[in-house]
């Protein structure tokens, strides 16, 4: 079976996950890096194992997180669709089960919230990881007075933690913001369908979920 480990060992899968942080770097975008990666990875094998799945069902969530940002190599646009492409014949030539890569490939598609929906158990737990990530230690931009409001709500974002609640059945976003850099509406401004997809993918789960903002319940 194809590991985690293998995936982090492959130097094509490397240099695609390098090179399209590079490429969004010179685009403006926020950190895309290995920090990025491998927090969601970790955090979406925590959700499936924090709700009693299988421990192979955690290691593909986990897979998921770690390649759901390959495609911005291609393109930021549709990067979850191009990513999937390009990680399925790399994972098939490693030696990954036919059905394991379809759970995998079908997560990384459907990461994104302009056309992602959470299809399987380790497509809801990298959604819900994904979205988690908000922290000011993604802005590359320096310069506070260049910052658009990306810039503004990540560099904001002091704490932010994913609570799995696995006796209440309950999944909690847990936000700590600096409202003297960005305000919560600012956040909902760009965050809201962020927000929606979670709670699909907490639902899909037999979850509900809940947003924290400064100890405030919002969602």
């Amino acid at each position: 079976m194809v590991a985690l480990e293998d995936v982090k060992n492959n130097p094509v899968l490397s240099s695609f996950i390098t090179k399209g942080n590079e490429y969004l770097g010179v685009m403006g975008f926020t950190d895309h890096s290995y920090r990025h990666i491998n927090l969601v990875s970790g955090l979406a094998k925590k959700v499936l194992l924090k709700l009693d799945h299988s421990e192979r069902d955690a290691e593909l969530a986990a897979i998921a997180g770690y390649l759901h940002d390959i495609g911005n190599v291609v393109s930021r646009n549709d990067h979850g669709i191009s990513g999937a492409t390009l990680c399925a014949p790399i994972l098939l030539q490693m030696g990954m089960e036919p059905d394991e890569l379809s759970t995998v490939i079908s997560a990384i598609a459907n990461h994104e919230e302009q056309y992602g929906q959470p299809v399987s158990n380790v497509s809801a737990a990298l959604i819900l990881a994904d979205k988690s990530d908000v922290h000011r230690s993604r802005v590359r931009n320096q310069d506070f007075a260049t910052f658009d409001i990306h810039d503004r709500v990540n560099y904001a974002a002091e704490q932010a933690f994913l609570y799995v609640d696995s006796d209440t059945r309950f999944i909690t976003m847990d936000l700590t913001i600096d409202i003297e850099i960005s305000t919560v509406m600012e956040y909902f401004e760009i965050f809201l369908s962020r927000m929606v997809l979670c709670r699909r993918a907490a639902n899909f789960l037999d979850c509900s979920f809940e947003l924290v903002i400064n100890e405030a319940k919002l969602l």
